[in-house]
């Protein structure tokens, strides 16, 4: 579809307002089908005879648009009536390609306008065909949405008349569309406000009780006309008080004004918010009432495949906290916040937590779909930006180490994930144009020593956002990581690799002589231990793992680590034969610690360790989100070393498995589930007196590698499998 269409555009600008472009289509009788293809340069809906076409949202998405822009299409043959005349109506917005996008307040990212193309194509019962495309007879005139930007939120008026603008313009855009490859956005739950409050400094404020990404519906229900403000933020101050500094410029501000109709239910068409709170600047006299009040949760339509309980309700709610800060980030590209103005495309945040979020739902479609726009964005040596799809910023987004590494590290763990290929494929070119840019990146050839990047990001041991932990180190570290992993991507394909595998054995030997001395890292940081030993950089692993150790102990048994190290502090430890060190790490309360925003009342993963201190201060205004999920990824460790599954690199899609647990009594029981492409698997244990019960599913079509703590092991396939009563060692902590 589309062979006959052609970019179209407003005759006017309308700014921030909303158009609609819409035409009469007269139909014979007899009709047999009716289909709709769409795409627009901003964001768009489509109507017939004033009834929506679907119900995905932010249509056609966010892809590097300077490469690739999807199109949809739409059965909508219910919708029109059996001949006579409908209309054909596309509400429009400037959305990412047009509007104001990143931290620097810049807008018009591809296009200074909005662009529609469509084709609707009619079937009849007797063989005949009819189009309708959008170069042809196509009409705009204003809408009743006044404004709408993503970051800002939108005023809607009801009682705004809608004014001709005349006929649409043809539009000279050369772009290249493509057949939708993501996933849909769509609204997955609804949250029902549960308390309504005021605060010391007097505001009006409604608490959903979650943390999370949508916006709020109001139904007015007979209660007439009038103008609604609603403002939407994340957490109080410690006075109590509706806090918003940490939004920087985004506004996060509805504003409805209703036409008095009997019954009437507004929420936004092209924007959402991240909030748990949201403040009444406008509101009719008199207490709201809350049944009015319901939040929309957005998030891409993923199947939801893992599942995780506990005996320990603080674990439970920080894999609550891990979900929903996956549904508040996942909306379309993997986003670093959804409230601030930034709600861009992290490759760093994206990297380390794409193995977590593999396990808690099925996002093979979604992170295709992202990569194709990575690597669609990168530079002419192969340079990954800090974020994809890339952006029009004041400044642009550092090329950085961990950061850039996405275009290998992800593509990698979706393989593992799901077993297929063709991802590997698909992004080879890419993998192997970032391994070359860090291989020609500095003076050294075999060490990454130049450029900016964001190092060990937010760690907790330097003065800055980088971290104590040397860039060059973290930079050089991840070379050889990523080629590795590049290497192993090109066996699956059947590649000849030896040029990388020498590649891979110099960058090695190079950083252990640059940064190791006597088998250690020569820096001592957590991070640079972390890394030395889950990398392989290091020679003595004993005593790399007793200088973490100590590290730890001296630090208080807390963590310091940032974007970097975290995601690996605990497999680090683990793999060294620490793994009690690691459980005491997860059961730490004191900042820096994941259970220490659980006593804070989070109910999402907060970017900073400390994000609100325990005197009820914050950290930062302008770095301080409350939906951040990249510490979250230390639910990798919980699935693959507590629960104890893990995906072998020769059996990836689960077809060959580790099923190696580790118990802690502290944990009380553990049952976690994942709906593998092969089909169920899952392990649980739990304790009987000192002992410990171990029971196990295996899909059919998987081999399981079955360790447990007393020295049992077992090759098993298919089948459930039950261990009753074993011993264990150093996890029965009491």
């Amino acid at each position: 579809m589309l062979q006959n269409a052609v970019w179209i555009r407003s005759p006017y600008e309308t700014g921030e307002a909303c158009p609609e472009f819409y035409r009469e289509i007269s139909l014979k009788e007899g009709v047999k089908s009716v289909r709709l293809a769409a795409s627009a340069v901003g964001m768009y809906l489509a109507f017939v005879n004033g009834r929506r076409v679907g119900d995905e949202l932010f249509a056609p998405y966010w892809t590097q648009y300077e490469a690739r822009l999807q199109y949809q299409t739409y059965d909508v043959t219910t919708l029109f009536a059996v001949g006579g005349s409908v209309e054909l109506c596309f509400l429009c917005a400037q959305g990412w390609a047009v509007g104001t996008i990143g931290f620097d307040r810049l807008n018009h990212n591809f296009s200074d306008h909005i662009s529609l193309i469509y084709e609707l194509e009619v079937e009849y019962e007797d063989g005949s065909r009819e189009r309708f495309s959008s170069g042809e007879e196509t009409k705009v005139r204003t809408s009743q949405i006044l404004s709408s930007q993503i970051y800002d939120g939108e005023l809607i008026d009801r009682t705004a008349e809608k004014k001709e603008l005349g006929p649409a313009l043809p539009e000279n855009l050369t772009v290249h569309l493509i057949y939708q490859e993501g996933e849909a956005v769509r609204e997955q739950e609804a949250v029902q406000a549960v308390r309504y409050f005021v605060t010391p400094a007097g505001e009006r404020v409604i608490d959903f009780g979650q943390n999370l990404s949508g916006y709020v519906e109001i139904c007015t229900d007979g209660m007439g006309g009038g103008r609604i403000c609603l403002s939407h933020a994340e957490v109080l101050d410690r006075e109590g008080n509706f806090y918003t500094e940490n939004l920087r410029g985004a506004k996060q501000r509805m504003t409805y004004v209703f036409s008095g109709e009997e019954k009437e239910c507004l929420k936004p068409f092209f924007t959402w918010q991240g909030f748990r709170y949201v403040r009444l600047d406008e509101y009719p006299a008199g207490e709201p009432d809350l049944s009015r009040f319901r939040a929309r949760v957005v998030h891409s339509d993923m199947k939801r495949t893992g599942h995780f309980v506990c005996g320990n309700e603080k674990i439970n709610q920080l894999y609550h906290n891990v979900i929903w800060g996956q549904k508040s980030n996942y909306i379309d590209v993997p986003t670093d916040c959804p409230q601030r103005d930034e709600r861009l495309g992290w490759t760093g945040d994206a990297q380390v937590f794409v193995r977590t979020a593999a396990i808690n739902y099925d996002i093979e479609k979604f992170f295709k779909k992202w990569l194709k726009d990575l690597a669609a964005g990168q530079g002419e040596k192969g340079e990954v930006y800090g974020i994809a799809p890339n952006v029009k910023l004041a400044r642009e987004t550092n090329v950085s180490a961990a950061w850039g590494d996405a275009a290998v590290i992800c593509p990698w763990e979706i393989y593992l994930a799901y077993g297929d290929k063709e991802v590997l494929e698909a992004q080879f070119e890419s993998m192997k144009a970032w391994i070359e840019y860090m291989h020609g990146a500095g003076e050294e050839e075999y060490l990454w020593l130049s450029g900016e990047h964001y190092g060990d990001w937010l760690a907790m041991d330097g003065g800055d956002y980088v971290g104590a932990t040397s860039p060059d180190y973290i930079a050089s570290a991840f070379f050889a990581h990523s080629t590795l992993l590049f290497v192993k991507a090109g066996k699956v394909l059947g590649r000849d690799m030896s040029e990388y595998e020498r590649l891979y054995e110099n960058v090695v030997r190079t950083v252990k002589e640059r940064f190791m001395e006597k088998g250690i890292p020569v820096q001592r940081t957590q991070t640079a231990y972390v890394l030395a030993l889950h990398f392989g950089l290091c020679d003595d692993r004993k005593a790399a793992a007793d200088g973490l150790v100590r590290m730890i102990e001296e630090n208080g048994m807390r963590l310091t680590t940032g974007f970097v190290g975290t995601p690996y502090l605990l497999h680090a430890l683990t793999q060294a034969g620490r793994g009690d060190i690691a459980y005491e790490l997860l059961f730490q309360e004191k900042a820096p610690s994941w259970l220490f925003a659980i006593n804070r009342g989070a109910t999402t993963m907060w970017e900073h360790w400390d994000g609100i201190r325990k005197d009820g201060s914050f950290w930062s205004s302008d770095m301080n989100s409350y939906n951040h999920y990249a510490y979250g990824s230390v639910f990798d460790w919980i699935f693959g070393s507590c629960v104890g599954i893990r995906v072998l690199e020769d059996g990836a899609g689960y077809r060959h498995i580790s099923i190696k647990p580790l118990p802690d009594k502290r944990m009380g029981f553990v049952k976690a589930s994942l709906e593998t492409r092969l089909g169920h698997l899952e392990s649980s244990w739990y304790y009987k007196g000192e002992e410990v019960c171990f029971e196990f599913t295996v899909p059919e079509g998987c081999l399981a590698e079955i360790e447990l703590p007393d020295g049992l092991t077992q090759s098993v396939r298919g089948g459930r499998y039950v261990y009753a009563d074993r011993k264990v060692r150093w996890y029965n902590r009491g």
